[in-house]
């Protein structure tokens, strides 16, 4: 993968500019914030939110610039490159991809994805850089879905258009996601908005390490390959003339759950996710529930799996320049190994109010509010009381080039 980069711009400079439509956006992202005392899990702690120990004050949110590039009419090169304070390098990369989508003149269209990019499991983030058109935070099934998905690989599209909607079929093969599941396991459901880099490593909580001991990795990579096993992901929606949108996805990484590398292990991590959203006027409701399970074999006759389930609702409104919205989650997990229960599930719901006021084209100013009330027995390997509730209140100001 760190080849695809470079290999892309290559292609891209040595292609006539007059033969190309190109353009580049971003946004830049300023906050002040206030959080709760709890240790956030991007520290190593296992608070559920992005800022903790209780933060006041101004924080950088990071900075996003997507650069694209239309080759032909049926032929767009994509990138999203990506500065924030708790990446491992300055830049990295959220995306790089090429679509291929010819133009269709009957019923039938169908279109092909080739890259490193998110795969289409949310109604919520939607804008550049894959953030939350509503929010500042996305619930936590999209949370951990930037935190641990990547599509690196290929996905293909085919699009059945009909006076009363479109059907859609999805399907991909990916590979270097052979990881996707250690943290879910580790540290549970969380609700932040800062997606994983492709070049980027995640920390495992303090507390895991305490009790797998040393040595053990403090952070892992979560796009690389153990077992040159290809994994998929398949699918279908509807979108209708009477602005509902409905979607069931299913997705298996099939990676062998006792191949490893040094002391990062694969994890076999799949699951069903279900989504449906609904407009009327200036109201929009959406709504999505995902269940799975993520498996873990390090050594002969052992085994460890993390059952996770979340759902969130959230309505919607907007009129002129605001944006008003209002969200609710659950999530829960449940781990058992070869001896039992194990002593990483955890139960939790969160609320989460936001209010977006659009004075310019190129300037939004959003307030957040998001409580967070989770119950994880894991906490008291780092004598902190297994019931936790957290409030982190968030003023963006985010401008758009």
């Amino acid at each position: 993968m760190r080849k695809f980069l470079p290999l892309l711009f290559l292609l891209l400079g040595a292609l006539p500019a007059r033969a190309m439509d190109f353009g580049f956006d971003g946004y830049v992202d300023g906050r002040i914030v206030a959080a709760g005392d709890e240790r956030p899990w991007l520290d190593g702690g296992l608070g559920k939110l992005r800022y903790g120990n209780g933060d006041v004050g101004v924080q950088f949110g990071g900075a996003v610039g997507q650069g694209y590039v239309l080759l032909t009419p049926e032929i767009l090169a994509v990138a999203v490159i990506r500065t924030e304070p708790q990446q491992r390098k300055t830049f990295d990369a959220l995306e790089a991809y090429i679509r291929y989508r010819p133009v269709s003149t009957t019923a039938w269209r169908w279109s092909l994805k080739l890259g490193a990019f998110f795969p289409p499991f949310s109604l919520e983030n939607t804008e550049l850089g894959w953030t939350s058109y509503w929010t500042l935070t996305p619930s936590a099934i999209n949370s951990w879905v930037g935190d641990e998905l990547r599509t690196i690989g290929g996905e293909s599209s085919l699009e059945w258009r009909r006076e009363e909607g479109t059907l859609t079929f999805t399907g991909a093969l990916f590979m270097r996601n052979d990881p996707a599941g250690v943290i879910m396991a580790d540290r549970g459901w969380s609700m932040d908005d800062r997606p994983t880099g492709l070049f980027d490593h995640l920390s495992v909580p303090d507390a895991s390490l305490i009790a797998h001991g040393a040595p053990f990795p403090d952070d892992t990579p979560i796009f690389v390959e153990f077992d040159h096993r290809l994994g998929w992901y398949a699918g279908a929606s509807w979108d209708d003339a009477m602005q509902w949108h409905l979607e069931l996805l299913r997705y298996d990484n099939r990676a062998d759950p006792s191949a490893h590398s040094d002391d990062y292990f694969a994890w076999r991590t799949k699951f069903w996710s279900a989504g449906a959203s609904y407009k009327m006027d200036a109201f929009t409701l959406l709504a999505q529930a995902m269940t799975g399970d993520t498996v873990i074999e390090p050594f002969g006759g052992f085994y460890s799996t993390t059952d996770f389930d979340s759902a969130y609702a959230l309505l919607g409104w907007e009129r002129g320049q605001w944006r008003l919205a209002a969200r609710t989650d659950i999530f829960h997990t449940r781990n058992v190994t070869t001896f039992g229960p194990g002593g990483l599930g955890e139960n939790g719901h969160a609320l989460t109010l936001a209010a977006s006021f659009f004075p310019k084209d190129w300037l939004r100013l959003t307030g957040e509010v998001l409580a967070i009330d989770s119950n994880r027995p894991e906490r008291t390997i780092v004598a902190v009381a297994p019931h936790q509730s957290e409030v982190q209140t968030q003023l963006s100001v985010r401008i758009y080039f």
